[in-house]
């Protein structure tokens, strides 16, 4: 990899580890390679499509001309897999908050989960978790979140193009699903198990795909720098 490539444009596949913002992986990056290979602290980079601290996986890092690419990439089909603890809810949708509240789950068996995915496959209205990045009246929702302020949100629509199940040990559900820029996975996790009569929240997830992109073929942060270091 060289000054040039990367000035030209280049797309970078990273596999983000677990409590990392996605921020924090581009930064990273982005002064490795300044320090390696000498780039103009001001060369464009960014990434196509945020995930969680508390979801790793598939981050797709831009540089230079492909920078322009971002809002293509973003716009393709998305891949997660992941966990949902049912009989319990947290006010974030995953483990970023405690419990507030838990339900019963002994009405619930394989054959209810299976038949209930089929109620989120295809175009669906979705509500995204008030623990999220959105910004309403020119501040984020989980700042408002954060500070005890309830907010009205309204539902958008989203589409599910997959709802595997891959796992059922109750209280946790393994699934993976394919799904429309914009989809909540947080979001789905509580849905799913409302409809079941029930509470859930996410207890785990990566991100798999963007498109044609795979994480199998990513590396992580650190295994990026170390590469770019022997290189030189």
């Amino acid at each position: 990899m060289t000054t040039e490539e990367i000035l030209e444009g280049k797309v970078i596949l990273i596999d983000k580890p677990l409590k990392w913002s996605s921020f924090q992986a581009v930064n990273k990056l982005k002064y490795a390679l300044i320090n390696e290979l000498k780039l103009p602290k001001k060369f464009k980079i960014g990434h196509a499509g945020t995930l969680d601290p508390l979801a790793s996986g598939l981050l797709i890092i831009c540089t230079g001309k492909f920078t322009k690419r971002i809002t293509e990439i973003q716009a393709q089909t998305k891949e997660y897999t992941g966990t949902i603890v049912l009989g319990a809810t947290t006010p974030s949708y995953d483990l970023e908050t405690e419990v507030d509240a838990t339900f019963p789950i002994t009405h619930i068996s394989e054959a209810l989960i299976l038949e209930t995915t089929k109620q989120f496959i295809g175009e669906i209205d979705q509500k995204p978790p008030v623990f999220s990045a959105i910004k309403k009246d020119g501040k984020r929702l989980y700042e408002s979140a954060r500070a005890g302020i309830e907010v009205e949100i309204q539902a958008r629509k989203t589409t599910i193009h997959e709802f595997e199940i891959t796992r059922i040990e109750l209280p946790e559900v393994d699934f993976r699903v394919t799904c429309s820029k914009g989809t909540y996975i947080r979001s789905l996790a509580f849905d799913f198990g409302l409809a079941l009569q029930s509470g859930g929240h996410l207890s785990a997830l990566r991100r798999t795909k963007i498109g044609n992109y795979d994480v199998v073929n990513a590396i992580s942060p650190d295994a990026f720098e170390k590469s770019l270091q022997n290189e030189k």
